[in-house]
């Protein structure tokens, strides 16, 4: 029970300070700035909470990082179901966290839809979008399995790695989809902007489903398939 304890709370505490960080700071073409910051917010908070949970539940809080862990035998089908359950709850406590604090504490409004991602970088076009989340989930999910694989030892530096790799893709992907690459990370938020009356962010979800899903079983297999002698 305390590993998924310790998922929910990452998961919040990745929505909470990442999709904050986006509201705050905004993501629009004109933002190159907030673009780095937002990035940068995600990344930093999968290297404290690698250094905080890692050691009691891998840190994945993330469905796709999950997925990738169960194809390669890391967990078994229970231990990912609860793992998903638990990200998802968290991502909703990390959701009404924000909306706490910016719509009841009266910040400003909700900024970016509740930090939700969407399909405007890519003109709206559904498979445009889930090319980006499938090859940014790729190529995320490989780092993580490199990283946490028994046959090699990357000592202490392992979340700072895996941290670096997640705000790489931020990077490139925010400006087409807001970068999920994490079902978890963008189902509440798209909930949240849904209720505060903007159902956009809901209609495109499935892509943001799907897309790191796809992307995650993918990397698994290929993975797999590489590391084997």
């Amino acid at each position: 029970m305390k590993k998924y304890i310790a998922e929910m709370i990452g998961t919040a505490v990745l929505v909470t300070l990442g999709c904050g960080t986006a509201m705050l700071v905004g993501c629009d073409s004109e933002s190159g700035c907030g673009y780095l910051l937002t990035a940068l917010a995600f990344g930093l908070v999968i290297v404290g909470m690698a250094y905080c949970i890692g050691n009691i539940s891998g840190c994945h809080i993330n469905p796709a990082v999950s997925l990738g862990v169960f194809i390669n035998g890391g967990i078994t089908a229970k231990e990912f179901a609860c793992y998903v359950i638990a990200q998802i709850i968290g991502g909703f406590v990390g959701s009404g966290i924000l909306m706490a604090i910016f719509k009841f504490g009266d910040v400003s409004d909700l900024t970016g839809g509740c930090g939700a991602n969407g399909l405007d970088g890519v003109n709206g076009n559904s498979v445009a979008g889930l090319i980006v989340e499938i090859v940014l989930t790729f190529v995320f999910v490989m780092v993580v399995l490199g990283v946490t694989s028994k046959k090699f030892n990357h000592g202490s530096f392992g979340g700072l790695i895996i941290g670096l790799s997640l705000t790489l893709v931020h990077i490139f992907g925010i400006g087409l989809t807001g970068t999920s690459v994490n079902p978890a990370r963008s189902i509440a938020p798209a909930v949240f902007a849904a209720i505060d009356g903007n159902g956009e962010p809901l209609s495109a979800l499935w892509v943001f489903i799907v897309g790191p899903l796809v992307g995650a079983a993918l990397a698994a297999i290929v993975y797999k398939a590489l590391e084997k002698e």
